[in-house]
């Protein structure tokens, strides 16, 4: 009977606890109230029950008979089991709500359950464990939980080593040892070591960074480490904190919105930064905060940007969708606020008033107008040579038609081997060869004999255009280029002949004749060898000096005439025969002659002349050996400009002819004569003159 009686009270026992185990509150597992320990050093874990679940203490609950008790799983079981804190070494132990590990070993890593019960109460959480090894070389472990310190700027900074009270008793005085980023702090700037604590004398941005103390003491006879690490940040000074700054809107800032366009209101607001403050923003539309207004139409966009020491700039934008006049005649505000202060600020918007579209078709036009003019003028700066050959190609007039000139350009040159060769093999190489003009060059095209003066002056008549191949040696005195150079004066004085001016070389003295020029007739600058190129800007700017010519016009008159070469010698000498033997008297002296009886004395035509008809556009008139005056027209053709080269003085009853420009003084006998010789090294005629 009595043992009967024993067992259904064994049975009854059970039944009760069963039922009081399932009745039990389970808080689950607080992962806020994580632990995590070295391998090696002591760690605690402290029951949550008495600190966020339950309103009195340890000793109160164990006065009202309540017990705590401990479980643990461990890592990579499902069994809770008991903690057994009576193991003989003691490694573990509890004492009121904390259960401690002298010291932890990664065997201990699970989760820890508090249980706080007697026969008609029960709750219990879990709290979770992690023991960890430090890295290699390393003072702490990468996967360590640390803790971040703010400590002002610019001010004294404490810092002290975090969760060590209670592993030690007061008595005792451990050593610390402080490490800035793993390495050691020993003499470091403005920071100093006192005991568990690091004191910066003036906090810096640059002394950011991570702080591990490692703290060394003895208990029972065992030597501990405690490590523990700091994150410190250097934030705003407590002397620049003030409440928030709106920067937009104000009332400087007018937001203009078409109809029917998205609005986008921006608030943006400047937050110093504050120990422990919430910064809000928000918007209000008639009063009403648009986080109560349910309409699909606004909605709110937030951006947070913070610098180096914790200042913060807000930027909440409102958007509304489909903006009309009506939405904007509401009121629309921002507001800010932290511990400090709270500010508003109203936004003013207003309806856009919308420019007609003629005169934004207007505007583009005449902007579309201006860049092409722009463009055009600027094509035309740069190529503006080619666009006006261009034009002269396509709608120039041709003046050589019915002007009864032979050539299109006489050549004036000094006569050395550099320019000779200047001009007979790069001048007329292109400027024949390929532009189809045709040349004359008086080296080339006169004949041998006769008077020179006459045979320059009747090449220059039947010319065009005359071009000057200026240099230092062209402005040598009493030479055949000076010459040639007055006689073209005098011709395009007449409006007979135009001048074109080549500066093949620079000329250091001007001469006052060429300063005169510059201003009247064409310059073109010789480049050397970049101007060799036929495609060159020399090449360019002399073609527009030169009269309107295509290339088929002179192909036929280049395959005969091209080169010196291309005129036989045997030729020029049959012709020079021929002009000897066959005068020529003039019609106007053969028929006063027939009327008085008397015979006409033979006149030879121009011996190193050119042939053909002639058309004189200007006359000269000139002084022979014997100071006789001489017409270099005949009596037959009408002038169109009449140039003296020499005039008449009167010595006593008798008139006589002299140079122009000479003295009016009465010449020596000798005097015609050098004056006749001074370019008889340039004619087999002793008749030349010499030109002032």
């Amino acid at each position: 009977m009595k043992l009967c009686f024993l067992l259904v009270s064994l049975w009854a026992c059970n039944v009760i606890e069963v039922t009081l185990s399932e009745r039990c509150d389970d808080w689950g597992e607080d992962l806020t109230k994580k632990v995590q320990v070295y391998n090696g050093e002591p760690g605690r874990i402290k029951c949550p029950l008495f600190q966020d679940f339950e309103r009195y203490s340890y000793s109160t609950a164990h006065s009202a008979g309540l017990t705590l008790m401990w479980y643990w799983i461990g890592q990579g079981k499902d069994l809770e089991e008991p903690i057994n804190i009576r193991l003989p070494e003691g490694r573990i132990s509890k004492r009121n709500d904390t259960l401690w590990f002298r010291p932890a070993v990664l065997n201990d890593t699970g989760n820890y359950t508090c249980m706080l019960r007697n026969t008609t109460y029960c709750k219990k959480v879990a709290v979770p464990l992690e023991v960890i090894e430090k890295d290699p070389n390393s003072c702490k472990s990468q996967q360590a939980k640390v803790e971040r310190v703010e400590l002002p700027s610019d001010n004294l900074g404490i810092l002290n080593c975090l969760d060590i009270e209670g592993f030690y008793p007061s008595t005792v005085t451990p050593d610390v040892a402080w490490y800035m980023n793993c390495s050691l702090v020993d003499n470091f700037a403005e920071r100093f070591v006192q005991g568990t604590t690091l004191t910066f004398s003036m906090t810096r941005l640059r002394y950011e960074g991570n702080y591990t103390c490692i703290v060394t003491y003895e208990d029972n006879g065992k030597r501990y480490n405690l490590t523990r690490t700091a994150a410190v940040k250097v934030v705003g000074s407590p002397y620049n904190a003030k409440p928030p700054v709106i920067l937009l809107p104000n009332n400087m800032t007018t937001y203009e919105f078409e109809a029917g366009q998205q609005a986008q209101l921006q608030c943006e607001v400047s937050f110093s930064f504050v120990k422990n403050s919430r910064t809000d923003v928000w918007w209000t539309i008639d009063g009403k905060n648009v986080d109560d207004i349910a309409d699909p139409k606004i909605n709110v966009t937030e951006s947070v940007q913070e610098d180096a020491y914790g200042n913060k700039v807000i930027r909440e934008v409102l958007i509304i969708k489909d903006v009309t006049a009506e939405v904007l005649k509401r009121s629309y505000t921002c507001y800010a606020k932290n511990t400090l202060g709270e500010t508003s600020q109203q936004a003013l918007v207003k309806l856009k008033a919308v420019t007609p579209r003629y005169i934004t078709e207007l505007a583009c036009g005449l902007g579309a107008t201006l860049v092409l003019v722009l463009v055009l003028i600027t094509v035309y700066h740069v190529y503006w040579l080619e666009i006006v050959l261009f034009y002269r190609a396509h709608f120039g007039t041709d003046e050589t038609i019915g002007d009864g000139k032979e050539y299109d350009v006489y050549v004036s040159y000094a006569r050395n081997a550099e320019e000779e060769e200047f001009v007979l093999l790069t001048l007329r190489g292109v400027l024949e060869n390929e532009f189809g003009y045709k040349l004359c060059i008086f080296d080339r095209d006169s004949l041998p004999g006769g008077n020179t003066i006459e045979a320059v002056f009747e090449f220059i008549q039947r010319s065009r255009r005359m071009i000057v191949v200026l240099s230092p040696d062209y402005l040598t005195e009493k030479s055949i280029s000076m010459l040639e150079y007055k006689l073209g004066i005098v011709c395009q004085n007449a409006i007979c002949t135009k001048l074109v001016i080549v500066e093949y070389k620079p000329v250091q003295c001007t001469h006052a004749g060429i300063t005169q020029l510059r201003d009247s007739v064409s310059f073109v600058r010789w480049d050397g060898d970049r101007s060799r190129n036929s495609s060159s800007k020399f090449w360019k700017a002399l073609r527009l000096a030169l009269p309107l010519r295509s290339l088929t016009a002179g192909s036929s008159w280049n395959e005969s005439y091209s080169s010196q070469s291309d005129i036989s010698l045997d030729r020029i000498h049959k012709r020079k025969k021929q002009l000897k033997r066959a005068p020529n008297p003039c019609p106007a002296k053969a028929n006063a002659a027939a009327k008085s009886g008397q015979a006409l004395a033979p006149v030879s035509k121009l011996k190193n002349g050119p042939k053909g008809p002639r058309a004189c556009q200007c006359c000269v008139t000139y002084c022979d050996e014997g100071n006789k005056r001489r017409s270099k027209t005949q009596t037959l053709t009408r002038t169109k400009w009449e140039t003296h080269l020499c005039r008449p003085v009167t010595y006593g009853k008798k008139k006589q002819w002299i140079p122009n420009g000479n003295s009016q003084e009465p010449p020596a006998s000798q005097i015609s004569a050098l004056t006749l010789r001074q370019y008889s090294d340039l004619s087999n005629n002793n008749n030349d003159l010499y030109v002032l």
